[in-house]
Protein backbone atom coordinates (compact mmCIF):
# COMPACT_ATOMS: atom_id res chain seq x y z
CA UNK A 1 0.00 0.00 0.00
CA UNK A 2 1.05 3.58 -0.60
CA UNK A 3 0.38 6.74 1.42
CA UNK A 4 0.84 10.31 0.23
CA UNK A 5 1.67 12.96 2.83
CA UNK A 6 1.58 16.60 1.81
CA UNK A 7 2.03 19.82 3.75
CA UNK A 8 4.49 19.85 6.67
CA UNK A 9 3.88 16.82 8.90
CA UNK A 10 5.96 15.90 11.96
CA UNK A 11 8.51 13.19 11.23
CA UNK A 12 7.19 11.02 14.08
CA UNK A 13 3.82 10.88 12.31
CA UNK A 14 5.52 9.82 9.07
CA UNK A 15 7.24 6.96 10.88
CA UNK A 16 3.91 5.67 12.23
CA UNK A 17 2.46 5.39 8.73
CA UNK A 18 5.67 3.82 7.38
CA UNK A 19 5.02 0.83 9.64
CA UNK A 20 2.26 -0.37 7.30
CA UNK A 21 2.79 1.37 3.97
CA UNK A 22 5.23 2.94 1.56
CA UNK A 23 5.15 6.71 2.15
CA UNK A 24 5.79 9.61 -0.21
CA UNK A 25 6.23 12.82 1.79
CA UNK A 26 5.87 15.62 -0.78
CA UNK A 27 5.37 19.41 -0.64
CA UNK A 28 1.93 21.00 -0.88
CA UNK A 29 0.46 20.61 -4.38
CA UNK A 30 -2.31 22.29 -6.32
CA UNK A 31 -5.40 20.48 -7.61
CA UNK A 32 -4.00 19.47 -11.00
CA UNK A 33 -0.73 18.22 -9.53
CA UNK A 34 -2.63 16.11 -7.00
CA UNK A 35 -4.95 14.70 -9.64
CA UNK A 36 -1.98 13.52 -11.69
CA UNK A 37 -0.63 11.26 -8.93
CA UNK A 38 -3.41 10.61 -6.40
CA UNK A 39 -4.64 7.49 -8.22
CA UNK A 40 -1.54 5.65 -7.04
CA UNK A 41 -2.28 6.02 -3.33
CA UNK A 42 -4.41 4.22 -0.74
CA UNK A 43 -4.34 7.05 1.83
CA UNK A 44 -3.72 10.80 1.99
CA UNK A 45 -2.55 12.78 5.02
CA UNK A 46 -2.75 16.59 4.90
CA UNK A 47 -2.86 19.73 7.02
CA UNK A 48 -4.84 22.82 6.05
CA UNK A 49 -2.82 23.92 3.00
CA UNK A 50 -3.73 21.06 0.65
CA UNK A 51 -7.24 21.39 -0.85
CA UNK A 52 -8.78 17.95 -1.34
CA UNK A 53 -11.48 18.86 -3.86
CA UNK A 54 -14.15 16.73 -5.51
CA UNK A 55 -11.93 16.57 -8.61
CA UNK A 56 -9.02 15.21 -6.56
CA UNK A 57 -11.27 12.65 -4.87
CA UNK A 58 -12.69 11.52 -8.21
CA UNK A 59 -9.13 10.87 -9.41
CA UNK A 60 -8.33 8.87 -6.25
CA UNK A 61 -9.05 5.39 -7.59
CA UNK A 62 -7.65 3.40 -4.66
CA UNK A 63 -8.23 5.83 -1.76
CA UNK A 64 -9.47 4.34 1.52
CA UNK A 65 -8.85 7.14 4.01
CA UNK A 66 -8.02 10.85 4.07
CA UNK A 67 -6.53 12.21 7.28
CA UNK A 68 -6.52 15.88 8.29
CA UNK A 69 -3.87 16.64 10.92
CA UNK A 70 -6.03 19.18 12.75
CA UNK A 71 -9.53 19.81 14.04
CA UNK A 72 -11.30 21.25 11.00
CA UNK A 73 -11.86 19.48 7.69
CA UNK A 74 -13.03 22.47 5.66
CA UNK A 75 -10.27 21.86 3.07
CA UNK A 76 -11.70 18.41 2.26
CA UNK A 77 -14.85 17.83 0.20
CA UNK A 78 -16.68 15.58 2.66
CA UNK A 79 -19.67 14.95 0.40
CA UNK A 80 -17.48 13.74 -2.46
CA UNK A 81 -15.45 11.53 -0.11
CA UNK A 82 -18.57 10.05 1.47
CA UNK A 83 -20.14 9.27 -1.89
CA UNK A 84 -17.00 7.41 -2.85
CA UNK A 85 -16.85 5.53 0.44
CA UNK A 86 -13.63 7.18 1.61
CA UNK A 87 -13.29 7.65 5.36
CA UNK A 88 -12.20 11.15 6.42
CA UNK A 89 -10.63 11.49 9.86
CA UNK A 90 -9.35 14.39 11.93
CA UNK A 91 -8.06 14.94 15.46
CA UNK A 92 -10.80 16.67 17.47
CA UNK A 93 -9.02 16.28 20.82
CA UNK A 94 -5.45 17.08 19.85
CA UNK A 95 -5.72 20.77 20.64
CA UNK A 96 -7.99 20.59 23.71
CA UNK A 97 -5.28 21.53 26.19
CA UNK A 98 -3.86 24.21 23.89
CA UNK A 99 -7.25 25.90 23.40
CA UNK A 100 -8.09 25.75 27.09
CA UNK A 101 -4.69 27.11 28.12
CA UNK A 102 -4.97 29.97 25.64
CA UNK A 103 -8.36 30.85 27.11
CA UNK A 104 -6.84 31.01 30.58
CA UNK A 105 -3.83 32.97 29.30
CA UNK A 106 -6.14 35.50 27.66
CA UNK A 107 -8.18 35.83 30.83
CA UNK A 108 -5.11 36.44 32.99
CA UNK A 109 -3.48 38.79 30.47
CA UNK A 110 -6.64 40.87 30.44
CA UNK A 111 -7.15 40.84 34.21
CA UNK A 112 -3.57 41.90 34.95
CA UNK A 113 -3.12 44.25 31.95
CA UNK A 114 -0.03 42.33 30.85
CA UNK A 115 0.06 43.29 27.13
CA UNK A 116 -0.14 47.06 27.71
CA UNK A 117 2.19 46.91 30.73
CA UNK A 118 4.74 45.07 28.59
CA UNK A 119 4.63 47.80 25.94
CA UNK A 120 4.94 50.51 28.59
CA UNK A 121 8.07 49.03 30.20
CA UNK A 122 9.70 48.49 26.80
CA UNK A 123 9.15 52.17 26.12
CA UNK A 124 11.20 52.94 29.22
CA UNK A 125 8.25 53.88 31.42
CA UNK A 126 7.40 52.76 34.96
CA UNK A 127 3.61 53.12 35.34
CA UNK A 128 2.69 50.64 38.08
CA UNK A 129 -0.44 52.42 39.26
CA UNK A 130 -1.74 52.77 35.72
CA UNK A 131 -1.86 48.99 35.24
CA UNK A 132 -3.42 47.86 38.50
CA UNK A 133 -5.36 44.68 37.72
CA UNK A 134 -7.97 42.46 39.34
CA UNK A 135 -7.62 39.04 40.93
CA UNK A 136 -9.56 36.10 39.54
CA UNK A 137 -9.59 34.41 42.98
CA UNK A 138 -13.13 34.42 44.34
CA UNK A 139 -14.59 35.70 41.07
CA UNK A 140 -17.31 33.85 39.14
CA UNK A 141 -16.41 32.46 35.71
CA UNK A 142 -19.38 31.82 33.42
CA UNK A 143 -18.75 29.07 30.86
CA UNK A 144 -21.04 28.81 27.83
CA UNK A 145 -20.49 25.37 26.31
CA UNK A 146 -19.21 22.53 28.50
CA UNK A 147 -17.43 20.22 26.08
CA UNK A 148 -13.85 19.05 26.58
CA UNK A 149 -12.33 22.53 26.28
CA UNK A 150 -14.91 24.10 28.57
CA UNK A 151 -14.37 21.32 31.11
CA UNK A 152 -10.60 21.79 31.05
CA UNK A 153 -11.01 25.55 31.56
CA UNK A 154 -13.34 24.83 34.50
CA UNK A 155 -10.83 22.54 36.22
CA UNK A 156 -8.05 25.12 35.97
CA UNK A 157 -10.29 27.99 37.07
CA UNK A 158 -11.50 26.05 40.10
CA UNK A 159 -7.89 25.35 41.01
CA UNK A 160 -7.29 29.12 40.99
CA UNK A 161 -10.13 29.64 43.46
CA UNK A 162 -12.78 30.81 41.00
CA UNK A 163 -16.47 29.92 41.19
CA UNK A 164 -17.96 28.28 38.11
CA UNK A 165 -21.41 28.66 36.52
CA UNK A 166 -22.20 26.71 33.35
CA UNK A 167 -24.83 26.91 30.62
CA UNK A 168 -25.02 24.12 28.07
CA UNK A 169 -28.25 22.54 26.75
CA UNK A 170 -26.41 19.27 26.21
CA UNK A 171 -25.20 18.64 29.72
CA UNK A 172 -26.86 18.04 33.07
CA UNK A 173 -26.87 19.55 36.52
CA UNK A 174 -25.31 16.38 37.94
CA UNK A 175 -22.47 16.41 35.40
CA UNK A 176 -21.57 20.04 36.12
CA UNK A 177 -21.81 19.61 39.87
CA UNK A 178 -19.26 16.78 39.70
CA UNK A 179 -16.79 19.42 38.53
CA UNK A 180 -17.67 21.65 41.47
CA UNK A 181 -19.62 24.08 39.29
CA UNK A 182 -23.20 25.34 39.29
CA UNK A 183 -25.47 24.47 36.37
CA UNK A 184 -27.61 27.33 35.03
CA UNK A 185 -30.30 25.79 32.89
CA UNK A 186 -31.50 28.95 31.12
CA UNK A 187 -29.37 31.74 29.67
CA UNK A 188 -31.88 34.27 31.01
CA UNK A 189 -30.71 33.27 34.49
CA UNK A 190 -27.04 33.10 33.50
CA UNK A 191 -26.08 36.54 32.20
CA UNK A 192 -26.17 38.45 35.49
CA UNK A 193 -24.01 35.99 37.48
CA UNK A 194 -20.44 35.93 36.08
CA UNK A 195 -17.60 38.39 36.58
CA UNK A 196 -15.87 36.72 33.61
CA UNK A 197 -17.60 34.99 30.67
CA UNK A 198 -15.86 32.54 28.31
CA UNK A 199 -17.41 30.89 25.25
CA UNK A 200 -16.78 27.31 24.10
CA UNK A 201 -19.53 26.54 21.57
CA UNK A 202 -19.58 26.11 17.79
CA UNK A 203 -20.91 28.88 15.59
CA UNK A 204 -24.42 27.78 14.65
CA UNK A 205 -27.68 29.50 13.78
CA UNK A 206 -28.48 29.50 17.50
CA UNK A 207 -25.12 30.86 18.71
CA UNK A 208 -24.44 33.45 16.00
CA UNK A 209 -24.69 36.85 17.69
CA UNK A 210 -25.34 35.16 21.04
CA UNK A 211 -23.57 38.00 22.79
CA UNK A 212 -25.27 41.15 21.54
CA UNK A 213 -26.58 44.46 22.86
CA UNK A 214 -29.56 42.79 24.55
CA UNK A 215 -27.58 40.05 26.31
CA UNK A 216 -24.73 42.39 27.26
CA UNK A 217 -27.19 44.75 28.97
CA UNK A 218 -28.31 41.85 31.16
CA UNK A 219 -24.76 41.09 32.28
CA UNK A 220 -23.18 42.37 35.48
CA UNK A 221 -21.69 45.85 35.00
CA UNK A 222 -17.92 45.55 34.72
CA UNK A 223 -18.02 42.02 33.27
CA UNK A 224 -15.00 40.75 31.34
CA UNK A 225 -15.52 38.60 28.21
CA UNK A 226 -13.23 36.03 26.56
CA UNK A 227 -13.83 34.41 23.15
CA UNK A 228 -11.38 31.79 21.88
CA UNK A 229 -14.12 29.70 20.21
CA UNK A 230 -15.51 31.07 16.94
CA UNK A 231 -15.85 34.48 15.37
CA UNK A 232 -19.43 35.69 14.93
CA UNK A 233 -20.70 34.40 18.27
CA UNK A 234 -20.13 37.93 19.57
CA UNK A 235 -21.64 40.94 17.79
CA UNK A 236 -18.41 42.90 17.40
CA UNK A 237 -20.03 46.33 17.19
CA UNK A 238 -22.18 45.63 20.25
CA UNK A 239 -19.13 44.60 22.28
CA UNK A 240 -17.23 47.72 21.19
CA UNK A 241 -20.12 49.93 22.27
CA UNK A 242 -20.23 48.19 25.65
CA UNK A 243 -16.47 48.61 26.10
CA UNK A 244 -16.74 52.32 25.29
CA UNK A 245 -19.58 52.81 27.76
CA UNK A 246 -17.76 50.83 30.44
CA UNK A 247 -20.54 48.28 30.89
CA UNK A 248 -18.06 45.64 29.74
CA UNK A 249 -14.80 46.41 31.53
CA UNK A 250 -12.43 44.42 29.29
CA UNK A 251 -12.44 41.75 26.59
CA UNK A 252 -9.95 39.19 25.29
CA UNK A 253 -10.55 37.95 21.75
CA UNK A 254 -8.77 35.31 19.63
CA UNK A 255 -11.37 34.84 16.84
CA UNK A 256 -13.14 37.28 14.53
CA UNK A 257 -16.08 37.55 12.14
CA UNK A 258 -13.84 38.30 9.14
CA UNK A 259 -10.30 37.12 9.76
CA UNK A 260 -9.26 37.74 6.14
CA UNK A 261 -9.93 41.46 6.59
CA UNK A 262 -8.78 41.95 10.16
CA UNK A 263 -7.78 45.56 9.38
CA UNK A 264 -11.51 46.38 9.23
CA UNK A 265 -12.35 44.80 12.60
CA UNK A 266 -13.97 47.32 14.98
CA UNK A 267 -12.01 45.85 17.90
CA UNK A 268 -8.85 47.59 16.68
CA UNK A 269 -10.07 50.97 17.90
CA UNK A 270 -10.59 49.82 21.49
CA UNK A 271 -6.93 50.08 22.53
CA UNK A 272 -6.14 49.04 26.10
CA UNK A 273 -9.66 47.78 26.79
CA UNK A 274 -9.21 44.67 24.71
CA UNK A 275 -6.53 41.98 24.30
CA UNK A 276 -6.31 40.57 20.76
CA UNK A 277 -4.46 37.54 19.37
CA UNK A 278 -4.51 36.12 15.80
CA UNK A 279 -6.45 32.86 16.29
CA UNK A 280 -3.73 31.18 18.35
CA UNK A 281 -5.94 28.76 20.29
CA UNK A 282 -4.41 25.61 18.76
CA UNK A 283 -1.02 27.10 17.97
CA UNK A 284 1.34 25.23 20.23
CA UNK A 285 4.16 22.88 19.26
CA UNK A 286 2.56 20.11 21.30
CA UNK A 287 -0.88 20.52 19.71
CA UNK A 288 0.55 20.46 16.20
CA UNK A 289 2.48 17.28 17.01
CA UNK A 290 -0.46 15.64 18.81
CA UNK A 291 -2.90 16.09 15.93
CA UNK A 292 -0.36 14.72 13.45
CA UNK A 293 0.35 11.66 15.58
CA UNK A 294 -3.36 11.04 16.19
CA UNK A 295 -4.29 11.15 12.51
CA UNK A 296 -1.25 9.12 11.46
CA UNK A 297 -2.28 6.37 13.89
CA UNK A 298 -5.81 6.35 12.45
CA UNK A 299 -4.45 6.06 8.90
CA UNK A 300 -2.26 3.18 10.04
CA UNK A 301 -5.21 1.47 11.78
CA UNK A 302 -7.57 1.74 8.81
CA UNK A 303 -4.94 0.42 6.40
CA UNK A 304 -4.40 -2.47 8.85
CA UNK A 305 -8.10 -3.36 8.82
CA UNK A 306 -8.98 -1.69 12.12
CA UNK A 307 -11.47 1.09 12.92
CA UNK A 308 -10.80 4.83 12.89
CA UNK A 309 -11.49 6.67 16.14
CA UNK A 310 -12.50 10.05 14.70
CA UNK A 311 -14.28 9.49 11.39
CA UNK A 312 -16.09 12.71 10.48
CA UNK A 313 -18.12 11.55 7.49
CA UNK A 314 -19.04 7.86 7.67
CA UNK A 315 -19.07 5.52 10.65
CA UNK A 316 -16.13 3.23 11.03
CA UNK A 317 -18.43 0.19 11.10
CA UNK A 318 -17.95 -3.19 9.54
CA UNK A 319 -19.40 -3.29 6.00
CA UNK A 320 -21.88 -6.02 6.90
CA UNK A 321 -23.51 -3.67 9.43
CA UNK A 322 -23.47 -0.55 7.31
CA UNK A 323 -24.43 -1.93 3.91
CA UNK A 324 -28.10 -2.86 4.60
CA UNK A 325 -29.00 0.57 6.00
CA UNK A 326 -26.48 2.94 4.41
CA UNK A 327 -29.02 4.55 2.06
CA UNK A 328 -31.01 5.68 5.12
CA UNK A 329 -28.01 7.30 6.83
CA UNK A 330 -28.42 10.76 5.21
CA UNK A 331 -32.16 11.04 5.95
CA UNK A 332 -31.62 9.86 9.55
CA UNK A 333 -29.10 12.65 10.12
CA UNK A 334 -31.23 15.22 8.26
CA UNK A 335 -34.45 14.68 10.24
CA UNK A 336 -32.42 14.84 13.45
CA UNK A 337 -30.84 18.18 12.50
CA UNK A 338 -34.34 19.53 11.79
CA UNK A 339 -35.76 18.19 15.07
CA UNK A 340 -32.86 19.66 17.02
CA UNK A 341 -33.51 23.13 15.58
CA UNK A 342 -37.25 22.93 16.25
CA UNK A 343 -36.92 21.69 19.83
CA UNK A 344 -36.79 24.19 22.68
CA UNK A 345 -35.20 23.66 26.06
CA UNK A 346 -32.58 21.30 27.45
CA UNK A 347 -32.45 17.88 25.82
CA UNK A 348 -33.30 14.94 28.04
CA UNK A 349 -34.19 12.01 25.77
CA UNK A 350 -33.86 10.86 22.15
CA UNK A 351 -36.23 8.19 20.88
CA UNK A 352 -35.69 6.62 17.45
CA UNK A 353 -38.48 4.67 15.78
CA UNK A 354 -37.97 2.65 12.61
CA UNK A 355 -40.81 1.11 10.62
CA UNK A 356 -41.29 -1.20 7.68
CA UNK A 357 -38.37 -3.25 6.36
CA UNK A 358 -35.93 -1.34 8.58
CA UNK A 359 -37.46 -3.05 11.60
CA UNK A 360 -35.85 -6.34 10.52
CA UNK A 361 -32.34 -4.89 10.27
CA UNK A 362 -29.55 -3.91 12.63
CA UNK A 363 -30.17 -0.16 12.78
CA UNK A 364 -27.25 0.76 15.06
CA UNK A 365 -25.63 2.82 12.26
CA UNK A 366 -28.87 4.82 11.97
CA UNK A 367 -28.85 5.41 15.70
CA UNK A 368 -25.36 6.92 15.37
CA UNK A 369 -26.51 9.10 12.45
CA UNK A 370 -29.43 10.41 14.53
CA UNK A 371 -27.15 11.25 17.46
CA UNK A 372 -24.71 13.06 15.19
CA UNK A 373 -27.53 15.09 13.63
CA UNK A 374 -29.05 16.05 16.97
CA UNK A 375 -25.83 16.92 18.78
CA UNK A 376 -23.94 18.71 16.01
CA UNK A 377 -26.25 21.75 16.20
CA UNK A 378 -24.76 22.78 19.55
CA UNK A 379 -21.53 20.85 20.11
CA UNK A 380 -18.19 21.24 18.31
CA UNK A 381 -16.65 18.35 16.34
CA UNK A 382 -19.39 15.74 16.72
CA UNK A 383 -18.81 12.78 14.41
CA UNK A 384 -20.09 9.24 13.91
CA UNK A 385 -17.52 7.85 16.29
CA UNK A 386 -17.87 10.16 19.29
CA UNK A 387 -21.61 10.97 19.11
CA UNK A 388 -22.74 8.01 21.29
CA UNK A 389 -20.08 8.80 23.90
CA UNK A 390 -21.05 12.49 24.01
CA UNK A 391 -24.73 11.59 24.47
CA UNK A 392 -23.81 9.24 27.32
CA UNK A 393 -21.55 11.83 28.99
CA UNK A 394 -24.32 14.43 28.80
CA UNK A 395 -26.83 12.10 30.46
CA UNK A 396 -29.10 11.93 27.40
CA UNK A 397 -31.29 8.83 27.33
CA UNK A 398 -31.36 7.12 23.93
CA UNK A 399 -33.81 4.39 22.96
CA UNK A 400 -34.84 2.61 19.74
CA UNK A 401 -38.25 1.20 18.86
CA UNK A 402 -38.83 -1.13 15.91
CA UNK A 403 -42.26 -1.49 14.34
CA UNK A 404 -43.19 -3.78 11.47
CA UNK A 405 -46.56 -2.11 10.92
CA UNK A 406 -47.20 -1.28 7.29
CA UNK A 407 -46.57 2.27 6.10
CA UNK A 408 -46.79 4.16 2.84
CA UNK A 409 -43.03 3.66 2.49
CA UNK A 410 -40.75 0.64 2.35
CA UNK A 411 -39.00 1.93 5.44
CA UNK A 412 -39.11 5.09 7.53
CA UNK A 413 -37.30 6.55 10.53
CA UNK A 414 -38.58 8.98 13.17
CA UNK A 415 -36.58 11.07 15.65
CA UNK A 416 -38.38 12.20 18.81
CA UNK A 417 -36.66 14.69 21.10
CA UNK A 418 -37.89 15.27 24.64
CA UNK A 419 -36.63 18.35 26.47
CA UNK A 420 -37.62 20.01 29.72
CA UNK A 421 -40.07 22.12 27.69
CA UNK A 422 -41.24 20.34 24.53
CA UNK A 423 -41.54 17.12 22.60
CA UNK A 424 -40.54 17.27 18.92
CA UNK A 425 -41.00 14.60 16.23
CA UNK A 426 -39.65 14.55 12.68
CA UNK A 427 -40.05 11.52 10.42
CA UNK A 428 -38.27 10.79 7.14
CA UNK A 429 -38.43 8.16 4.44
CA UNK A 430 -37.10 7.24 1.02
CA UNK A 431 -39.73 7.26 -1.72
CA UNK A 432 -37.22 5.77 -4.16
CA UNK A 433 -33.52 5.03 -4.14
CA UNK A 434 -31.70 8.16 -2.98
CA UNK A 435 -34.88 10.31 -2.96
CA UNK A 436 -35.47 11.64 0.54
CA UNK A 437 -38.67 13.11 1.91
CA UNK A 438 -39.69 14.62 5.23
CA UNK A 439 -43.04 12.92 5.85
CA UNK A 440 -44.00 14.20 9.31
CA UNK A 441 -43.17 17.24 11.46
CA UNK A 442 -44.83 16.97 14.86
CA UNK A 443 -48.58 16.70 14.15
CA UNK A 444 -48.28 17.65 10.47
CA UNK A 445 -48.13 15.16 7.60
CA UNK A 446 -46.06 16.25 4.63
CA UNK A 447 -43.87 14.92 1.82
CA UNK A 448 -41.35 17.64 1.14
CA UNK A 449 -37.76 17.30 -0.01
CA UNK A 450 -35.21 18.43 2.58
CA UNK A 451 -33.05 21.34 1.42
CA UNK A 452 -30.30 23.46 2.94
CA UNK A 453 -32.76 26.23 3.80
CA UNK A 454 -36.28 25.53 5.05
CA UNK A 455 -38.87 27.86 6.54
CA UNK A 456 -41.66 26.49 8.76
CA UNK A 457 -44.70 28.77 9.08
CA UNK A 458 -47.64 27.65 11.26
CA UNK A 459 -50.69 29.66 10.20
CA UNK A 460 -54.45 29.97 10.48
CA UNK A 461 -56.29 28.58 7.46
CA UNK A 462 -57.71 31.68 5.82
CA UNK A 463 -57.34 33.40 2.44
CA UNK A 464 -54.10 35.10 1.34
CA UNK A 465 -51.83 33.62 4.01
CA UNK A 466 -49.47 32.08 1.46
CA UNK A 467 -49.53 35.27 -0.59
CA UNK A 468 -48.58 37.46 2.37
CA UNK A 469 -45.65 35.23 3.33
CA UNK A 470 -44.44 35.05 -0.27
CA UNK A 471 -44.69 38.83 -0.51
CA UNK A 472 -42.52 39.36 2.57
CA UNK A 473 -39.91 36.92 1.28
CA UNK A 474 -39.89 38.53 -2.16
CA UNK A 475 -39.57 42.04 -0.76
CA UNK A 476 -36.54 40.89 1.22
CA UNK A 477 -34.81 39.18 -1.70
CA UNK A 478 -35.58 35.56 -0.73
CA UNK A 479 -36.62 33.22 -3.54
CA UNK A 480 -38.99 30.30 -2.91
CA UNK A 481 -37.81 27.13 -4.66
CA UNK A 482 -40.49 24.74 -3.33
CA UNK A 483 -43.45 24.96 -1.00
CA UNK A 484 -46.03 22.69 0.57
CA UNK A 485 -48.88 23.23 3.02
CA UNK A 486 -49.10 20.42 5.56
CA UNK A 487 -52.29 19.51 7.40
CA UNK A 488 -52.55 18.20 10.93
CA UNK A 489 -53.24 14.53 11.46
CA UNK A 490 -56.09 15.50 13.75
CA UNK A 491 -58.46 18.30 12.77
CA UNK A 492 -59.00 19.78 16.22
CA UNK A 493 -58.03 23.30 15.15
CA UNK A 494 -57.72 25.38 12.00
CA UNK A 495 -53.91 25.56 11.87
CA UNK A 496 -51.77 24.36 8.96
CA UNK A 497 -48.03 24.46 8.34
CA UNK A 498 -46.31 26.07 5.36
CA UNK A 499 -43.01 24.32 4.62
CA UNK A 500 -41.01 26.52 2.28
CA UNK A 501 -37.67 25.69 0.68
CA UNK A 502 -35.69 28.86 -0.08
CA UNK A 503 -32.57 29.54 -2.12
CA UNK A 504 -30.88 31.46 0.68
CA UNK A 505 -30.99 32.18 4.39
CA UNK A 506 -33.94 33.97 5.96
CA UNK A 507 -32.61 36.60 8.35
CA UNK A 508 -34.12 37.34 11.77
CA UNK A 509 -35.59 40.63 10.54
CA UNK A 510 -37.46 38.92 7.69
CA UNK A 511 -38.66 36.18 10.03
CA UNK A 512 -39.93 38.84 12.43
CA UNK A 513 -41.93 40.47 9.62
CA UNK A 514 -43.54 37.10 8.80
CA UNK A 515 -44.47 36.54 12.43
CA UNK A 516 -46.21 39.92 12.52
CA UNK A 517 -48.68 38.80 9.84
CA UNK A 518 -52.11 38.30 11.41
CA UNK A 519 -52.71 34.56 11.86
CA UNK A 520 -49.03 33.60 11.98
CA UNK A 521 -47.00 32.92 15.09
CA UNK A 522 -43.86 30.91 15.77
CA UNK A 523 -42.28 30.74 12.32
CA UNK A 524 -38.89 29.04 12.32
CA UNK A 525 -35.97 29.01 9.88
CA UNK A 526 -34.10 25.71 9.55
CA UNK A 527 -30.60 25.47 8.08
CA UNK A 528 -29.11 22.05 7.30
Amino acid sequence: MKVLITDKINEAAVKIVEEVAEVDNLPTMNEDELCDIIGNYDALLVRSQTKVTAKVIEAAKNMKIIGRAGVGVDNIDLEAATKKGIIVVNSPDGNTHAAAEHTLAMMMSMARNIPVADVSVKEGLWERSKFTGVEVYGKTLGIIGFGKIGQHVAKAALAMGMKIVVNDPYTTKEFVEKFGGKYIEHLDDFWGLPDFITIHTPKTKETTGLINTNTINRMKKGVRIINCARGGIIDENALCAALESGWVKQAAIDVYEDEKNIDKCPYLKEGNKIVLTPHLGASTNEAQINVALDVAQQVKDVLSGKDATSAVNIPALKPQKLEPVKEYMPIAETISKIASQIAKGNLREILIEVKGNLANLDVSPLEVAVLKGVLSANIVDVNYVNAPLIAKQRGIKVSVIKSEQSTDYIGSILTKLTTDKTTTEVQGALIAQGIERIVKINDYMTAIQPEDYMLLVPHVNKPNMIGQVASVLGQNGVNISKMQVAQKISKEDNISLMIINTDDTVCAETLDKINKIDGINGSLFIQL
